[in-house]
């Protein structure tokens, strides 16, 4: 459902590509398999219409990790 939502506003914003951020209560900036799952299911939806996923940013507390630097975007 969050796939869903999330490719029809980047559809509505007639987006080339797209960033996306989420933060982490915990204050744990590494990313869980849940990110890592939900960063390859947003990328694939988002190819199936030409619009690219540049990153996947994690936030916690005052640190920050870019999927994408690690490869996982």
């Amino acid at each position: 459902r969050l796939v869903q939502t999330f490719l029809r506003q980047a559809l509505r914003c007639n987006a080339a590509a797209v960033i996306v951020s989420h933060n982490h209560p915990s204050g744990e900036v590494e990313p869980s398999a849940a990110d890592r799952a939900v960063t390859t299911r947003l990328k694939q939806a988002l190819g199936l219409v030409d619009i690219r996923l540049l990153d996947h940013v994690v936030v916690a507390g005052q640190e920050s990790l870019s999927m994408a630097s690690r490869g996982l975007a």
